[in-house]
């Protein structure tokens, strides 16, 4: 059991973002150009365990489908381009540069709420629950990330 749950754990830490270079040679051997560089990281998404909610008074669970969390990190990206004859001299070549880095992303599925139509039993009504009104709801989808972007010239 023990494996198991160290194997579980390990598994989404082995790889994050699989990298991936976009290939763009025929093009430079076609049309003669320089063409730019791209590469970024696919993310392998990585389903939580779903969140639920007991709360003390309540018959059901706070939410009866629980929100599955889906985290990924969204890979580096790197696109760059020659920049030629930047002040007009050839030894002023550069290369232009878009930079985003590595950010962690986090995503929750909505969850539905319902609240059952008896209350818990009541000491009043010598241990027999009272009807009431059910509650439905809807917990809508989260998105939480940070994604950053550089602009550069070397």
């Amino acid at each position: 059991m023990t494996c198991i749950a160290a194997a579980g754990a390990a598994g989404p830490a082995a790889a994050d973002a699989v990298p991936v270079d976009v290939p763009l040679d025929a093009v430079k051997t076609t049309l003669g150009v320089d063409t730019p560089r791209v590469g970024t990281g696919v993310p392998l998404p990585v389903v939580g365990a779903p969140e639920v909610r007991h709360h003390s008074g309540d018959l059901l669970p706070t939410t009866v489908v629980p929100a599955l969390p889906v985290g990924a990190e969204l890979g580096r990206t790197l696109v760059s381009t020659p920049v030629p004859n930047l002040l007009g001299d050839p030894e002023t070549d550069g290369e232009g540069a878009l930079e985003s880095p590595a950010t962690d992303l986090v995503a929750r599925t909505p969850g539905v709420v319902l609240g059952a139509p008896l209350t818990m039993p009541d000491s009043g009504n010598h241990g027999i629950p009272n009807a009431t009104l059910p509650k439905l709801g809807l917990a809508g989808p989260e998105l939480v990330g940070a994604p950053t972007a550089l602009l550069g010239l070397r």
